[in-house]
């Protein structure tokens, strides 16, 4: 029933390449998405931040890029720069829930 010519050999080799490569994608995705909290955090990370993660020319000492935050009412809105003045400014980033 073997033949060398190829179709009846390569079925069952494609058959199992195609199985090998389904159970690293769900082991990938099941890693990603233990490691992201859950599967909705994980497509999160896939769709927004994998793309625009990149590695900024920010050194110690440079100025600190204008961005437009959220102000703590939840409401308002302010740019960076209307913030650096004469004071200093910190900025925590993360939860303290």
């Amino acid at each position: 029933m073997v033949r060398f010519e190829g179709t009846v050999l390569m079925k069952p080799l494609l058959k199992w390449v195609a199985g090998v490569l389904a159970v690293l994608l769900l082991a990938a995705s099941g890693v990603l998405c233990y490691m992201a909290g859950s599967p909705k955090d994980a497509y999160g990370l896939v769709r927004y931040a994998l793309p625009h993660m990149h590695r900024g020319t920010l050194k110690v000492g440079s100025d600190a890029p204008d961005v437009r935050l959220l102000a703590l009412d939840g409401t308002n809105h302010f740019h960076l720069r209307e913030r650096l003045s004469a004071r200093p400014l910190v900025l925590v980033f993360g939860s303290f829930t």
